[in-house]
């Protein structure tokens, strides 16, 4: 049995380009679904892996539509080639039930690691040098200086409520509890 799988990340784009493809490579199934690939459940996904048995091949236009990134692409091509499922990706011409899909699958797998591990190696290498020149990476506070000790001075004059600091410095309430518990830890 053949099963095809469409996905597109929002409710603007359209599955059909997906389907028709899936249609013409002569799919017995067919399941799609519109969700962001940052979401970690993707429950037709989910159910056409289920119905796939040894001896059966999923459908996908590309590879980005399986799955967001190399590590869940090879996890899912591991957990297909246990169970003796192929894999046809349409548009990269990769088909698994043959040698030379199986061999160009992994070299694109192998060449996005790579390129996943440099894209890591330079953002490292990016966040020393920016030390090294005195910057720091992270959000910047909410509140700090003038405005922290404002905070603190409403606070502790007991007119204001947690609140109406918060509205009035535009923080939210739990930001300002994390000062007031930094505050009491550095006051010990």
């Amino acid at each position: 049995m053949k099963v095809g799988y469409a996905r597109v990340s929002t409710h603007e784009q359209n599955l059909e380009a997906q389907l028709d493809a899936l249609r013409l490579s002569g799919c017995d199934k067919i399941v799609s679904e519109k969700v962001t690939t940052r979401k970690a459940t993707r429950p037709k996904l989910n159910e056409a892996l289920s119905w796939l048995r040894a001896g059966d091949v999923l459908v996908c236009t590309k590879m980005d539509r399986l799955a967001r990134n190399i590590r869940e692409l090879l996890t899912i091509m591991d957990d297909l080639t246990e169970r003796n499922v192929d894999v046809v990706f349409i548009d990269q011409n990769i088909d698994t039930t043959q040698a030379g899909g199986r061999l160009i699958f992994h070299m694109f797998a192998a060449l996005a690691e790579f390129e996943r591990d440099l894209i890591r190696e330079r953002t490292i290498a990016g966040l020393i040098a920016a030390r090294a020149r005195g910057r720091k990476g992270g959000r910047k506070k909410a509140l700090n200086g003038t405005r922290l000790e404002t905070a603190f001075k409403m606070y502790d004059s007991k007119e204001y409520t947690v609140r109406q600091i918060c509205e009035s410095l535009d923080i939210k309430e739990r930001t300002f509890y994390e000062y007031l518990k930094q505050r009491r830890e550095a006051n010990q």
